[in-house]
């Protein structure tokens, strides 16, 4: 697992690839993977908080103005998909950029797969509204899956982590609340396919059997 979503990163080809992690296990094949490793401690609220104690050693001179976050349950993320992220940083409204795909019939009860609910805003490009673990919006029409990939621009993330955890964050266990309770705004792309995520074992069996242990 660890192995491939590094892979991702290294083939998006848009900066250096870091690993933060407090387990030596996964320290170990991130290295192996050919990622940087950053050991931190272990209780974080969340990934993204992670991350913010890892930047201050990664890149204590500021020379990175984007941080992007790739969580680890999308081995399978198509190319370009992370390099689309970062491109909606490109307007000056935009605090952070993410993506999403057309949720797969049946997975609209899934608590596993989060789903955005956005405003249409361009072709194939939502400003979230909100992001939920529950069935919604309610109706007729598509529901969207959304991925576990963030750009944020530098400033953004950095008051994103000084930021305390918010109360739908707690709730809906998503880091991504605390940005639009905060004010921030998220746009995301649709893209085609991301491959399966992996958020649960069932998840990693039908992953094991697309890409054998060799």
């Amino acid at each position: 697992m660890i192995g491939h979503v590094v892979a991702r990163g290294l083939e998006a080809d848009i900066g250096p690839v870091v690993v933060a992690t407090d387990a030596p296990q996964i320290a170990e094949a991130a290295d192996a993977a050919g990622a940087r490793v950053i050991v931190t401690r272990e209780k974080h609220a969340c990934g993204l908080d992670r991350i913010g104690e890892a930047l201050k050693s990664i890149d204590p001179e500021r020379k990175h103005d984007v941080i992007v976050d790739l969580q680890g349950d999308l081995p399978f993320l198509p190319p370009g998909a992370l390099q689309t992220a970062v491109a909606l940083l490109a307007d000056p409204a935009v605090d952070m950029g993410t993506l999403a795909v057309e949720a797969t019939r049946g997975d609209e009860d899934d608590p596993d797969v989060v789903k955005l609910i956005g405003s249409l805003i361009a072709p194939r490009r939502f400003r979230a509204l909100y992001f939920t673990r529950a069935r919604a919006p309610s109706g007729e029409g598509p529901f969207y899956h959304h991925l576990g990939v963030y750009a944020f621009k530098r400033p953004m993330f950095e008051r994103f982590v000084d930021l305390p955890r918010s109360e739908l964050e707690r709730r809906e266990r998503l880091e991504q609340l605390r940005a639009l309770e905060a004010g921030m705004r998220i746009d995301a792309a649709l893209v085609d396919t991301a491959g399966p995520s992996v958020d649960t074992e069932r998840d990693l069996e039908a992953a094991r059997r697309m890409v054998p242990e060799k």
